[in-house]
């Protein structure tokens, strides 16, 4: 038996006994939820559906120059960027008090820019698990963790698809070690707390793309980060949180198992998984999250990256650079791109 092969029977081992753990711990919390769950009626998935009237959304600016929610017409996510490419994309317009509520008009609209789907405005709190694709924390040398691990980002890190992501200087002057990190995003849509994992898909908006940038500098750095890793501030910078390209919903991807999910910088592909892959699948993850904790509607919750970041490249990291592309897309989701820009430097 190879190094690599133990190591894999050792992880899938530290796997199951997690997963038997997490379940003997959270069932007692099941039998008692919360208020959020106690009201709610007993047929709460099928009304939250019955209220959401689309089963993906888009936000765009129109012909008349004006931003709009709408529900793309088309087949498939790839037909999203190719239709907007060609010109041809078109949505059915929805409105109401946010997205989350919004309803159709009646109205057809041609889409002429394709925006992020959230603004930082909607998003109260990104919440992000660490450590949670099997083969990621393979490639790191590390040990399941027993529970999900935590950490937030700031809303102010919630940027577009297709937007700059800028690298200020505290992090491109130090030791720079900028990188990537491919990841599924549930979209909270209605607020809860102390959720079962059975009732986890009842306060899904949807889902979407992101890319948790991360400076490893600032995280792993014993000079720069301490003696234990810092999350939130190597990776709670301005913008660092790009969604995207449309939020799809629990009607048509249910939670989210199985999902490609790869990554691309400057066309190089470099994760290439599944959501198979991932240690807490979607309802665990939410469980475990609003545990005495109230998750507001629009929360966003970074759900963890598979292997193949730029830390892990052997036989040396492949940091991200000034200028560099990148690439995420997730089945049914779709693609999101955006280029990083140094604070101050010209490219």
């Amino acid at each position: 038996m190879t190094i690599w092969s133990l190591l894999t029977k050792i992880t899938t081992t530290s796997h199951n006994i997690t997963r038997s753990l997490f379940t003997q711990t959270f069932s007692g919390l099941y039998l008692n939820p919360s208020k959020y769950s106690e009201s709610r009626p007993k047929n709460a998935f099928t009304l939250i559906l019955s209220q959401m009237t689309w089963q993906r959304i888009i936000r765009f600016v129109g012909q008349d120059g004006q931003e709009h929610f709408g529900e793309p017409i088309i087949e498939s996510a790839g037909e999203l960027v190719t239709k907007l490419e060609a010109g041809t994309l078109t949505a059915s317009e929805l409105t109401g008090s946010d997205l989350f509520e919004a309803a159709p008009t009646g109205q057809v609209l041609q889409v002429k820019t394709l925006l992020g789907p959230l603004r930082s405005s909607d998003v109260p709190i990104v919440r992000c698990i660490g450590l949670n694709y099997i083969k990621h924390i393979q490639e790191g040398g590390r040990k399941p963790p027993p529970y999900p691990s935590v950490f937030i980002k700031p809303s102010e890190t919630i940027t577009s698809h297709d937007s700059d992501i800028p690298i200020p200087k505290v992090v491109h002057k130090t030791a720079d070690q900028l990188d990537y990190e491919a990841e599924l995003c549930i979209v909270i849509g209605k607020t809860c707390k102390d959720v079962p994992a059975s009732s986890a898909l009842d306060y899904i908006a949807g889902y979407t793309a992101g890319n948790d940038v991360s400076a490893r500098s600032w995280q792993r750095d014993p000079a720069l980060a301490g003696g234990v890793p810092q999350w939130c501030f190597s990776k709670g910078f301005d913008r660092w949180c790009p969604v995207g390209p449309m939020i799809v919903s629990p009607k048509v991807l249910d939670n989210a198992h199985g999902l490609s999910i790869k990554t691309w910088v400057n066309g190089e592909l470099r994760q290439d998984s599944d959501t198979g892959d991932l240690l807490f699948g979607v309802p665990e993850i939410v469980a475990f999250v609003s545990q005495g904790t109230t998750l507001p509607k629009g929360t966003v919750i970074m759900t963890g990256t598979p292997a193949g970041v730029a830390m892990g490249m052997k036989p040396e990291p492949k940091w991200l650079k000034n200028g560099d592309v990148v690439y995420v897309e997730i089945g049914g989701i779709g693609r999101l791109w955006n280029k990083m820009v140094y604070d101050g430097i010209r490219q």
